[in-house]
């Protein structure tokens, strides 16, 4: 038990890394919780510093999720608990430090990134069905938070047509699932709200699915 405390405080302390704001910190001298949306996450941090800084963060939140589900859960002793068990839960500190951050007056990102990166250790064929949410949506919308979410609900559906298909289905793996996506569902509340009123920014650039099929002008 005393290795299971001590992996899921790792993995939380390493999930409330504060990616975007030590980035915007060293390198533009300014805080993405005072600009943009006010949120310190890749999304915000690609919105106030640009597509490279943002690129960093994304990336950084990612690792964190990988590194707490693909190492820091080996201190688990397999025969305490399973090792796919051991990976998801220290996944899931790490998504609650990158949300609750110690580091940031508990308040981060929205924790989509992290939760993907720790998906990708053990899940790697559902983070795929994930992503391809992800971007479909992205690509037809330029709202990454409808994107994030449609990629939680992409997990969930995966994860049910296996178990529907007759194939084995890890446990931890379902939990997982149900864990994530009513959980990226209740970090997006504030941009649910923006949603229905019309008003969540979108990233034109990448909407390309939407400028593509938007019905053309006449002369």
């Amino acid at each position: 038990m005393t290795g299971i405390a001590a992996a899921l405080a790792l993995s939380y302390l390493l999930g409330s890394f504060p990616s975007a704001i030590v980035v915007g910190t060293l390198f533009f001298h300014r805080d993405p919780r005072r600009e943009g949306s006010g949120n310190s996450g890749g999304t915000n941090a690609f919105r106030v510093f640009g597509w490279k800084a943002g690129l960093l963060v994304s990336t950084l939140d990612v690792a964190k999720g990988m590194v707490a589900a693909g190492v820091v859960s080996r201190l688990v002793d397999p025969a305490v608990l399973p090792a796919d068990g051991a990976s998801l839960l220290c996944g899931i500190a790490a998504v609650v430090g990158h949300v609750w951050t110690v580091f940031a007056g508990f308040k981060g990102g929205k924790g989509v990134a992290t939760a993907a990166g720790a998906l990708l250790v053990f899940a790697p064929l559902h983070f795929a069905a994930a992503l391809v949410a992800f971007v479909l949506v992205l690509l037809s919308t330029g709202i990454v938070s409808l994107s994030s979410m449609a990629a939680a609900v992409g997990l969930s559906a995966s994860v049910a047509v296996v178990a529907i298909a007759g194939h084995y289905v890890s446990p931890w793996l379902a939990g997982f699932a149900a864990f994530a996506t009513p959980f990226i569902v209740f970090t997006h509340r504030a941009n649910i709200g923006r949603l229905v009123r019309g008003q969540e920014s979108r990233f034109e650039k990448v909407a390309l699915l939407r400028r593509l099929f938007r019905p053309r002008r006449g002369n």
